[in-house]
């Protein structure tokens, strides 16, 4: 598959950075660094447009290591970005620790994951298929 961008940024374009990962790097498309305080959250542009093919989504997630290191991850995790989306793509980083955290023009702020979806016909009824879990919510997989 190929997916047709659009950088209208300084970065080179987004790319996976091991043979076998499932995202790609995406870097902002900043100026100047900005400083997010402790909580802040702001939507970082990145330069990037994208033409996904029908039946798939862009998957923006936090990168583990701005989480672990910085307290830094995405908001809306995982964001989509859909099919027939043709604008710049954003991310919307949040400041999750106790310090100010200074983004860098072209730093790694996140990755994207393309993944297939379906868009499956909803069918109302008034009971469901019986369980052995049943209506057991969180904590209640049946796993002893």
């Amino acid at each position: 598959m190929t997916i047709k961008i659009i950088n209208k940024s300084n970065n080179p374009l987004p790319r996976y950075e091991s043979a076998q990962a499932a995202g790609m790097d995406i870097r902002c498309n900043l100026s100047e660094p900005i400083t997010l305080r402790p909580l802040e959250r702001r939507l970082l542009p990145t330069g990037l447009f994208i033409e996904l093919p029908v039946g798939y989504e862009a998957q923006i997630r936090p990168r583990s290591g701005l989480a672990l290191k910085r307290g830094l991850t995405v908001l809306n995790t995982p964001g989509t970005i859909d099919a027939d989306y043709r604008g710049e793509v954003g991310v919307i980083l949040i400041n999750l620790s106790g310090e100010d955290q200074t983004i860098e023009p072209g730093e790694r702020i996140c990755q994207m994951v393309i993944a297939k979806h379906e868009q499956p016909a909803l069918e109302e009824v008034t009971i469901l298929n019986e369980t052995e879990r049943g209506a057991g919510g969180f904590g209640h997989s049946g796993v002893k």
